[in-house]
């Protein structure tokens, strides 16, 4: 669908409109269809673009549409904690995690969208998160344990005796088994 993406960029209400990339801010009211086409024109025109939707459905919708007129690497969905903050309990492992790739990715990797429902661009952020270093490991590099378990434990894994769940690791001897928040 990007042949169509931009045949509507070449419209001239759609150029008026992306004119006004030079603003620091664009604001644009219009029907849902138009919008995977007027992300798409300001990417294009250079601009890194946070879109923010009513609703968790609106927009993963959005990113499914999106995903047919940009690169899909481009593109990524900031989610909502679960909690409130008033409540005294901590988000899910996993969208811990996938809040901070997003930030990480946006700030050092090709991310060109964000979208985000509303509740999630109100949650207040702490400062620096973006750039807070992953443990990494490879197939076939070697890394000293205690380091890897100091990292783990800085990066806020959990240590268990047995692993369970995302966002926690065990040692048994020489072995470090380990479930990353973002992982299946």
């Amino acid at each position: 669908l990007s042949g169509l993406a931009d045949v509507v960029a070449s419209e001239p209400s759609m150029q008026a409109v992306l004119a006004d990339v030079a603003q620091p801010e664009v604001e644009v009211i219009g029907p849902d269809g138009i919008r995977p086409h007027l992300v798409k024109g300001l990417v294009d025109a250079g601009r890194t673009v946070l879109v923010t939707t009513a609703t968790v459905r609106e927009a993963e919708d959005l990113i499914d549409s999106l995903a047919d007129v940009i690169d899909p690497e481009l593109l990524a969905f900031f989610p909502a904690w679960e909690t409130l903050p008033h409540e005294r309990l901590s988000p899910r492992s996993d969208t811990v995690g996938r809040r901070l790739a997003v930030l990480r990715r946006l700030v050092h990797g090709p991310l060109r969208v964000v979208v985000a429902p509303v509740r999630s661009v109100l949650q207040p952020q702490v400062k620096g998160l973006a750039d807070l270093v992953p443990v990494e490991l490879r197939v076939g590099e070697e890394h000293d344990l205690d380091d890897v378990v100091r990292r783990l434990a800085d990066a806020a894994y959990q240590r268990v005796d047995l692993v369970e769940k995302r966002g926690e690791f065990a040692v048994r001897g020489g072995i470090i088994d380990v479930f990353p928040p973002t992982g299946e």
